[in-house]
């Protein structure tokens, strides 16, 4: 029997004690608001003697994602975590720390870009690097962030990957916010995540190994398409490793967390720390006789799209909750909503799909927003139309 010990903690602060347990060769990272506390936390352990990391302390997120490229590549085990414009500044090296294939781990708590200046919740900073090549994995709360970095490690050193997870919780309110947490058992953790030996490292002189030379309009174009096969594996490495999780430690993961969609004519997506709201007015919902499920997902990157195809088979009508917006695309509508109006489409789904944004820059999302989604997805369901297909929670008129 795996043994736990239950604590209060707040986000970063289960995610300082995962990374604690996982006990990386390297950490490279420099703290912003509202991840400082991951950092600062496990620079602590370093200092105290209880990991055996080489912790840098660098001068930007750009120079930490640069070390963890250059730690990785020489065959470390290797994490981060950042947020916001600090996840922006990595910009650059998040790419190549993807496109060479380097299984670097990291703790995003998701802060709104600027500008204006603003250090609270959206998703705009991950799902601006939603194309840049890395697994991501949203977590609705403190437990599933702590559960997920361990998984992380698992997914992005399996041999058929070897590539660079994120992991998000939603800043201040999961990041900041105390929850119980199921604290593992330090030596389960190490014979779950293994040991990690590189296939190939800068380090081994008598195997010598190139990494990140030039490469021309030869060899590029299919060193892209590897990268792409290397993604379309994910999903099924990602459901194995969830599932063995749970076998191991009682939590199963997949791709979502499915609640009365079975049976549902009305759906909402959402996800992260909205869902929990979400979920508690889908049951007052349900219970008030209103046929509508919730679907969570877990993972954004690589994209689910027939998995969300097969989930919302006999939905008629469905809302996507986006907290963060794509500036220029359809009709000014979020990210997550395109990506599920087009697996949908090329599905030959028949469910009518509309979108709402919320909850940018941390502002609070209220069981009376979801009971108003609720209610317009009933219209559509009854009229078989869309009045508006992009729509605003909480906004003041």
């Amino acid at each position: 029997m795996v043994v736990s010990t239950r604590m209060a903690l707040d986000g970063a602060h289960a995610a300082a004690h995962a990374m604690r347990q996982i006990n990386p060769d390297v950490v490279a990272a420099y703290p912003i608001t509202p991840q400082t506390a991951i950092v600062q936390t496990f620079s602590q352990y370093v200092a105290d003697g209880e990991v055996d990391t080489e912790f840098i302390a660098v001068e930007s997120e750009h120079a930490a994602m640069s070390a963890c490229v250059g730690a990785a590549s020489a065959g470390g085990r290797v994490m981060t975590a950042t947020a916001a414009n600090g996840l922006a500044l990595m910009w650059e090296i998040l790419y190549i720390a993807a496109s060479s294939r380097l299984p670097i781990v990291m703790s995003v708590v998701n802060r709104a870009l600027s500008a204006p200046l603003n250090i609270h919740c959206d998703h705009s900073d991950s799902m601006g690097a939603r194309d840049a090549g890395w697994i991501q994995l949203y977590s609705e709360t403190g437990q599933e962030a702590y559960d997920n970095l361990f998984q992380a490690v698992r997914i992005s050193e399996h041999p058929d990957l070897l590539l660079p997870v994120m992991v998000m919780q939603d800043g201040f309110i999961t990041g900041h916010g105390v929850g119980r947490v199921d604290v593992l058992d330090d030596s389960a953790v190490q014979d779950f995540i293994g040991t990690y030996k590189a296939k190939h490292s800068l380090l081994d002189v008598d195997h010598p190994t190139t990494f990140g030379s030039w490469d021309m309009y030869d060899y590029y174009f299919e060193h892209k398409r590897q990268q792409t096969d290397a993604m379309s594996k994910a999903m099924k490495v990602i459901v194995d490793v969830g599932k063995e999780f749970g076998e191991t430690f009682g939590r199963s993961y997949g791709i979502f967390d499915s609640y009365a969609v079975d049976d549902a004519d009305l759906a909402i997506i959402v996800l992260s720390s909205t869902a929990g709201t979400a979920r508690t007015t889908v049951k007052k919902l349900r219970a008030e006789g209103v046929k509508i499920g919730l679907l969570k997902p877990r993972v954004f990157r690589p994209f689910p799209a027939q998995e969300f195809v097969d989930a919302l088979k006999g939905v008629k009508a469905v809302a996507v909750l986006d907290r963060s917006v794509s500036f220029g695309a359809m009709y000014g509508a979020g990210p997550m909503f395109l990506e599920v109006s087009a697996a949908l489409f090329a599905g030959g789904s028949q469910a009518k799909a509309v979108n709402y944004i919320y909850g940018l820059r941390g502002r609070d999302v209220i069981p009376e927003h979801i009971e108003q989604v609720a209610s317009d997805l009933q219209e559509v369901a009854d009229t078989g139309k869309v009045k508006s297909l992009v729509n605003y929670l909480g906004l003041r008129e």
